[in-house]
């Protein structure tokens, strides 16, 4: 087919035949929503749940987050799993500053997300103060199943598909401004 004759085609009857029209910046979100690799930072009982999602029952590997690492310059997401302590917080942040952008958190369980049981010293109350939060898990341990849909939930946000509490679509992440 010549170029002139796909030029006056309308769009709509070559999406029908497989010819599919996007914008570079979509194919690149698309890809990053389907390649999100996981830091490891299991701190409690959470992390075990964490471990978990990896099983055959749940396989955490059809979303593209099987591969955890255990260095933060091949990871793009950490799941803060569990407690954490105040003697911690700034090896978790430089953990976190040691990540390639963008960069996106998941803050798992109750501890996590607001100190949990553990309302003392010891522990931060909000892994928010910390790390900028993307996603907070809810339960205590949550199910590795809470931890998939979570990472559902991020893959969303990376592609430009989730709305807010209105309605309103958000924008999609911008891979630098972060």
């Amino acid at each position: 087919m010549p170029l002139k004759e796909l030029i006056d085609r309308d769009w709509q009857e070559l999406e029908s035949e497989g010819i599919l029209f996007s914008s570079l910046e979509k194919l690149v979100a698309w890809g990053r929503s389907n390649s999100l690799w996981p830091a490891t930072f299991g701190l409690a009982c959470c992390a075990i749940e964490m471990m978990s999602s990896t099983n055959g029952r749940n396989d955490m590997a059809r979303f593209g987050s099987e591969v955890f690492r255990a260095s933060p310059r091949q990871a793009d997401v950490m799941i803060v799993a569990g407690r954490l302590s105040k003697k911690m917080a700034p090896i978790m942040r430089r953990v976190y500053d040691q990540m390639p952008d963008p960069k996106w958190v998941i803050s798992m369980g109750a501890c996590a997300s607001s100190g949990g049981m553990f309302n003392n010293y010891a522990i931060v109350q909000n892994v928010d103060s910390v790390v900028p939060v993307d996603i907070f898990v809810p339960g205590c341990p949550p199910r590795p199943e809470a931890l998939i849909y979570a990472v559902m939930q991020l893959q969303k946000k990376v592609r430009g598909e989730a709305f807010d509490q209105l309605g309103h679509q958000l924008p999609m992440v911008d891979a630098w401004t972060r």
